[in-house]
């Protein structure tokens, strides 16, 4: 039998010559974008400016067997690049404040199973195992148009999780579930801890009633995922949102609405909304998002305002700050389309206003003020495949709602 090896856009795919064999599609690329960022204030009422590259990724995505199986794989080396974290007011999580924290080395490392068995009624079906995001809530802000994160990362995606996720599709409508571990990383190098697996679960559902348009409901319910041993509050999630990207007369358009809660064992409740929107015009985006979330101010460690005390409990929580954000930037691709390697300049400033809504924490005492500041500008290079929005596998995969332009992983 005669095998034929062709090279696409799409990857790698090995085929037998047979119109009846099975074909394995490998698509695999990368990116990093080094980016400078000027915040003031900062913790203290001082100014700062720093220089990292975020994101620095190697990805890859395999189907087989005629795209029963299908293999995602997401390397982070942020832990490299980003070890102490990347400058961005308002960001929280995992220990950090006012700083990004960096993604753990295997970001995605998951397995799917599709269809195995044909079910009547033209259901789809598929079973997902590995480490990744559990099913609930939007893209992850690295897949979006933004350079800086949003403040409600840690209330509308959960991610790096040991995950077991069944989902089914019929029509316009999925429905996931999934069993994960409780806790998030506390660090780069951490892998979940395997005796909590199973401890929390989160269900999801989208309708797609028309083309370019994707709505979504999920509910998360979260043993301890500040305190990795199992002794902090059990939180509760809901996510809602709507998604449009569709092309129109001026370009492509992508628009984003989402809101999210959070409780913390009913004692601390914190809400978020968030719109973004952008337009992507041949080598032009422009973008602009608005955001008014809540956020948990906890015990810093004396010699550092950045980061907080580790392993978390509720006594740590001294505050509720209520954040809103406008975010607007501009991206142009570099250099002939032609190029293996695409280029794209990116200029972002965002302006935030912060105040107290519970607690003993001061904004004006910490930050100097109320209103901040930040100014960014990067470079971001890719080559190969363009990745898959992260946490979508199997039946909550649709082609027709996957990243066309360069605002989804470049």
């Amino acid at each position: 039998m005669s095998r034929r090896f062709p090279l696409t856009a799409a990857g790698l795919c090995l085929a037998a010559a047979s119109p009846a064999a099975l074909c394995a599609q490998i698509a695999f690329g990368a990116q990093a974008t080094p980016m400078f960022t000027h915040a003031d204030p900062t913790p203290g009422d001082s100014s700062r400016s720093q220089l990292r590259i975020v994101a620095p990724l190697l990805f890859g995505t395999a189907r087989l067997f005629g795209d029963r199986v299908q293999v995602h794989v997401m390397l982070n080396g942020e832990g490299w690049t980003m070890r102490g974290g990347q400058l961005a007011t308002g960001d929280w999580g995992e220990g950090f404040n006012d700083k990004r924290h960096p993604h753990t080395w295997a970001h995605e490392l998951v397995v799917t199973t599709a269809d195995l068995v044909r079910l009547p009624g033209g259901v789809r079906w598929s079973l997902t195992a590995g480490k990744g995001f559990a099913p609930f809530g939007t893209d992850d802000p690295m897949s979006r148009p933004a350079l800086v994160f949003p403040v409600n990362h840690h209330w509308s995606q959960v991610l790096e999780r040991a995950v077991l996720i069944g989902g089914a599709r019929m029509g316009a409508l999925t429905l996931e579930g999934g069993l994960f571990n409780g806790d998030e990383p506390e660090r780069y190098t951490q892998w979940p801890r395997w005796s909590r697996f199973g401890d929390s679960w989160s269900a999801r559902a989208f309708a797609r009633p028309r083309d370019g348009l994707e709505l979504q409901a999920s509910f998360a319910n979260i043993r301890s995922p500040e305190h990795r041993g199992g002794a902090g509050l059990r939180h509760q999630k809901v996510s809602v949102s709507a998604r449009f990207q569709r092309r129109v007369t001026l370009g492509e358009l992508y628009a984003l609405g989402e809101w999210a809660y959070n409780s913390e064992g009913g004692f601390f409740k914190y809400y978020s909304g968030l719109a973004e929107v952008q337009l992507n015009r041949g080598a032009h985006r422009a973008y602009l998002r608005i955001e008014r979330t809540d956020r948990p101010e906890e015990t810093r460690i004396s010699n550092d305002p950045f980061h907080s005390v580790r392993p978390h409990f509720e006594n740590s929580n001294i505050g509720i700050t209520r954040w809103t954000a406008v975010t607007a930037g501009y991206g142009m691709a570099l250099g002939p389309s032609a190029l293996p390697v695409r280029i794209e300049g990116i200029g972002e400033a965002e302006y935030l206003h912060v105040t107290s809504i519970t607690g003993l924490f001061d904004p004006k005492t910490y930050w100097g003020r109320n209103d901040l500041w930040m100014i960014s500008v990067a470079l971001r290079v890719a080559a190969g495949a363009r990745a898959h929005r992260m946490g979508r596998y199997g039946a909550a995969m649709d082609d027709a709602m996957q990243p066309t332009h360069e605002h989804h992983h470049f």
